[in-house]
């Protein structure tokens, strides 16, 4: 199949064979956590036992609910592939993507949410198209279910419009958290994200890149606000401003330099497995 945009390769990962074996084909997946004490367990033990070959990466954004406690003593949290990361204070989903992605060295990179409304089961359907090199990008669909609730539905509907008409990036769910990506090609652009705005700023600047957005049906449990969903009327109003932003910005303007790593959320614990 023919492609645009970046080519298909696998970030540098190490000069040692045991090092670029060990990583090549694997998914760093990556967890962004605010106050999930109820659920973080579940959670873990869900992508634990997703059949990929993967690392998992958590950050906890500031939690305030007993989350960080029990992540410190969480028996699966202690296994060799888990690193843990705590923002010293909120930031964002956004932030807390952004902090993640420097502890990451899979060949992939996913995002899965902490509240329990994605399967990872779904894990090795989205990454199939990247391990096939098929594309660089894959999203996961959700299914249209009621249980969503007209404003999210319809948020979610307008936000995927907006993306087509100004990206041209023939997707339907814009707004879905499985977003898999091939790590040297997220690693090459800039984002300035902080709240859940992420997924628009990603999306804009993959487009103009050229990339294709490949989508896989995925199944999803939507949770309601009462339950525990954070995303807000504001953030819908964000995704709408970074949708339009960024299709006039210079590109030259978010392309990543060598080199530059930096972070710029405090980070007041962290806990990476020995290679």
């Amino acid at each position: 199949m023919p492609m645009t945009g970046t080519s298909l390769q696998a970030a540098p990962l190490n000069s040692q064979p045991s090092a670029i074996a060990r990583w090549i084909g694997c998914v760093s997946v990556i967890v962004p956590v605010y106050n999930e004490v109820a659920h973080v367990d579940e959670l873990l033990q869900a992508i634990h036992a997703s059949p990929v070959k993967k690392e998992i990466i958590i950050v906890d954004d500031g939690s305030t609910d007993g989350t960080r406690e029990k992540l410190r003593a969480m028996a699966l949290a202690n296994q060799i592939d888990v690193t843990i990361v705590f923002h010293e204070k909120n930031c964002g989903k956004g932030a807390a993507i952004r902090t993640a992605l420097e502890y990451a060295r899979g060949e992939f990179v996913l995002i899965q949410d902490s509240d329990l409304e994605y399967d990872p089961q779904d894990y090795p359907a989205l990454l199939r198209p990247l391990e096939q090199r098929e594309t660089n990008v894959v999203y996961g669909v959700r299914p249209d279910r009621p249980e969503r609730g007209l404003r999210f539905f319809l948020g979610a509907k307008l936000l995927t419009y907006l993306a087509n008409l100004l990206y041209r990036a023939g997707i339907h769910d814009e707004a879905t958290c499985y977003k898999v990506f091939r790590r040297s090609l997220l690693g090459q652009i800039d984002l300035e994200c902080q709240r859940f705005e992420f997924c628009p700023e990603v999306t804009a600047k993959l487009s103009r890149l050229g990339e294709k957005i490949a989508e896989v049906p995925i199944s999803y449990k939507p949770r309601s606000a009462g339950e525990g969903k954070k995303i807000r009327h504001a953030d819908g109003w964000l995704a709408i401003w970074t949708l339009l932003r960024h299709r006039f910005t210079r590109r030259a303007g978010w392309m990543r330099s060598a080199g530059n790593t930096h972070t710029p959320f405090a980070v007041s614990f962290s806990r990476v497995p020995s290679e």
